[in-house]
């Protein structure tokens, strides 16, 4: 494994969190620079993606590089019975560096252990989104002026929701308090649970998404209810809508308080909250360019 992959965000550590979100600041005064001439990224994407594949596509092409890849892996070799192994040693023969998504948790370790060509997690299942991730501390460290002792407040699909199981591991280096609130069913995972108790990490368990949770919180971080996580339609339908924000649930909400979400939304966030000032995920994505060129340089281990 080439020790400048990022599988999960728990490859790296407080230091060189903030050493790359510097970095993201730095791109964000000065996106367009030539560091990748001469440098070839494939973008690998077994499962459908917009914002991200977009923005690292777009970070590279700023950076000066080319990119290969494909958005659909039915166009690929992959239809045929090709392995993900053999799929990845291909690749590698191209490209200097491989940011991959997919549908299986686990597949972007696996990839970065049948090639010395640096991986770049861009999803893998419902497991983690490290790339998401330090785009969110990024958006956090700037609307808070600080990533320490904040509340966090994570909504709706628990369960499935890579980005926030990211996030959790990521912020136990600056005590942060989180409260979860979902149903039953899309609950925090027993997993994560006993990594906040482990690290000291502070949270509660709410299923209701009540006013005194919203006026507490530093950061509201929406998910969408992920239908194609579901096996089964029906538990989909009956739980989609539970969490919903809208621009009258806001209105004594801390001065400070920012809404965070991955995106796509569905109807998790009401189109009445896009002019609240609390609001800021469209800035958020953009952001996502700033990171990501940061953890390409990472990466190819290019000094910015």
């Amino acid at each position: 494994m080439n020790t400048k992959s990022l599988v999960s965000i728990s490859d790296i550590g407080r230091d060189e969190i903030l050493k790359l979100l510097e970095t993201a600041r730095q791109f964000e005064e000065n996106p367009n620079r030539r560091l990748l001439e001469g440098k070839v990224v494939a973008t690998l994407f077994f499962e459908p993606s917009t914002r991200t594949r977009l923005s690292f596509e777009t970070a590279v092409n700023r950076l000066g590089g080319r990119v290969i890849g494909f958005s659909d892996a039915n166009t690929t070799s992959s239809s045929k019975g090709e392995t993900l192994k053999d799929t990845i040693k291909m690749v590698s023969n191209y490209v200097d560096l491989i940011i991959m998504r997919h549908y299986l948790e686990g597949a972007a370790r696996y990839a970065s252990e049948v090639t010395d060509v640096p991986i770049i997690n861009a999803g893998d299942g419902a497991n983690q989104h490290p790339s998401q991730t330090m785009l969110d501390l990024y958006s956090i460290y700037k609307t808070q002026g600080t990533l320490e002792n904040l509340t966090i407040t994570l909504v709706g699909d628990l369960k499935y929701g890579r980005t926030v199981h990211s996030l959790l591991m990521a912020m136990r280096y600056f005590n942060p308090e989180f409260r979860f609130v979902a149903c039953e069913e899309l609950g925090m995972p027993k997993e994560y649970k006993i990594f906040c108790e482990e690290n000291g990490i502070k949270y509660t368990e709410h299923t209701d998404f009540s006013e005194e949770v919203i006026n507490s919180s530093d950061i509201i971080y929406m998910t969408r209810v992920q239908r194609e996580r579901f096996a089964d339609i029906m538990e989909y339908e009956r739980v989609k809508d539970l969490y919903n924000l809208n621009n009258s649930m806001l209105g004594g909400a801390k001065e400070n308080m920012k809404i965070l979400h991955p995106l796509p939304r569905v109807n998790e966030i009401a189109q009445d909250v896009d002019d609240n000032p609390h609001a800021y995920y469209f800035e958020q994505a953009r952001n996502g360019l700033y990171a990501r060129q940061a953890l390409i340089c990472r990466a190819l281990g290019i000094e910015v």
